[in-house]
């Protein structure tokens, strides 16, 4: 996907071709064990079940929506370096993707309805973020993934201790989105305003409220 003999419309091309597959999914993810493979299956309750599920829907939810940031500030980045980090941190975005689904799968849920919707108006608000610098992209990249790391917090205090597969998930996530996040500001990412932190938290209720339910 780095291919820095790419073109404007070969960028449009490969965006798209990621949105189906982000939309039908199929990531193309980075090989990397899913870290639910070696824990045990519980024996949940009906209504621990239905709310793993409901949380591990949120959850994927939420990685759509992350997908579709890194690629719209991929496609309008200015520095090659900075469409690097981008693209590398949607292909791990990509694995959580994947795990995502599959728990739910396991679990007897099923993805957003609105998946689609959170995908669109990510990927603008990504490409938005790209134009405006690489430095408030960053910048941009840095708050959401720690606004995300203290919402997989809540998720685990949520969860049934029980459902050690939803954990290790959601564990793993969580060293990852630190690690993107803490890439960003080594890379430049400048602190963004309180007024567009605030927003960004509207946004997330919002997203994470609806996916929850549909």
């Amino acid at each position: 996907m780095r291919n820095h003999s790419y073109s404007p419309i070969d960028h449009l091309i490969v965006n798209f071709d990621q949105a189906l597959r982000t939309l039908a999914g199929r990531p193309l993810v980075t090989g990397r064990a899913n870290p639910a493979d070696d824990r045990e299956e519980a024996e949940l309750s009906e209504a621990e079940k239905a709310e793993s599920a409901r949380l591990m829907r949120v959850n994927h939810a939420g990685e759509v929506a992350a997908q579709a940031l890194y690629q719209g500030q991929a496609l309008t980045a200015r520095l090659e370096n900075v469409r690097d980090r981008m693209e590398r941190a949607a292909e791990e975005e990509n694995d959580h993707l994947d795990w995502c689904e599959k728990r739910i799968n396991e679990l007897d849920g099923h993805v957003s309805y609105l998946n689609p919707l959170w995908y669109a108006g990510s990927f603008a608000i990504g490409a938005v973020a790209g134009v405006l610098g690489d430095k408030w992209s960053l910048g941009f990249v840095a708050e959401t993934e720690k606004q995300v790391i203290k919402h997989l917090d809540g998720h685990l205090q949520t969860l049934s201790a029980s459902d050690q597969k939803s954990r290790a998930i959601i564990e793993q996530m969580k060293i990852d989105e630190a690690h993107h996040g803490a890439e960003a500001k080594r890379a430049g990412g400048v602190e963004l305003p309180q007024p567009a932190k605030e927003l960004m938290k509207v946004v997330s209720k919002v997203m994470t409220g609806s996916a929850y339910w549909l």
